[in-house]
């Protein structure tokens, strides 16, 4: 398998869990991580993760919980009990939730010697542009609130966080080559659109930016016919 290739993760937002391990049999031997978030996992609860565990392959839970640290640390440690290799939360929860949600993965992880997921932390949605920032109330553009959650996370000891690829090369300035990036707004040149992603970048682009790991969905999960689709995009890569 190709070595970025193995970092490119196949969002299953499907309805079914059907759905789900018909994606996951045919990106075999192609594919080997995916993502399972909030409609499949409020359709078919965590059992859909074990099913795709069971097959050998890794999980992103991408549930980015957000809540009160004590909350958002327990629900993370069920994740693990789950065996997500990834787990989302929202930086925006703050220092104290992101520090206390790490203090507890590891000591769960430690105490029944079980490896230990990488954490990642929300910045700004790939969906959300400075205009939709400004309403909402941030102060600063999109550049400026992803640096600054970023720092805030690695601060916190955080595994990485989840921006758009055009926010790559800011991370890793900001925190160091170490501190990871999950990059969803990925648009191979073959995809028919944007759908509601605005902030984009090829798939190329985004591993030559330094991206650690890529999120797609539709141009994959919608094609006609997925091997074709994943050779495309193999070949893309490449």
């Amino acid at each position: 398998m190709d070595g970025r290739m193995n970092r490119v993760i196949v969002a299953l937002d499907v309805e079914t869990a059907d759905q789900a391990m018909g994606i996951v049999r045919a990106c075999n031997g192609v594919i080997s991580f995916f993502k399972v978030g909030k409609q499949l996992f409020t359709a078919e609860g965590p059992d859909v993760v074990r099913r795709i565990k069971e097959t050998g392959n890794r999980v992103f839970l991408d549930l980015k919980y957000h809540d009160i640290p004590n909350t958002v640390a327990h629900a993370t440690v069920e994740a693990v009990k789950l065996g997500a290799d990834i787990v989302d939360i929202h930086t925006s929860g703050g220092f104290e939730m992101m520090r206390k949600t790490m203090e507890s993965v590891e000591e769960y992880c430690a105490g029944h010697r079980v490896s230990k997921p990488e954490i990642f932390g929300i910045t700004i949605l790939t969906s959300l542009g400075d205009a939709e920032l400004d309403r909402i109330g941030y102060a600063g553009t999109t550049q400026d609130m992803v640096g600054r959650l970023a720092a805030l996370g690695h601060e916190a000891g955080i595994n990485g966080v989840v921006c758009s690829p055009l926010e790559i090369s800011l991370v890793k300035e900001t925190c160091g080559d170490g501190f990871k990036t999950l990059t969803p707004g990925i648009r191979p040149l073959f995809a028919q659109s944007l759908d509601d992603q605005k902030r984009v970048m090829t798939p190329r682009d985004a591993f030559d930016a330094g991206t650690d790991y890529i999120v797609m969905g539709r141009p994959i999960t919608k094609a006609q016919n997925i091997e074709e689709a994943l050779q495309k995009l193999e070949d893309e890569i490449r």
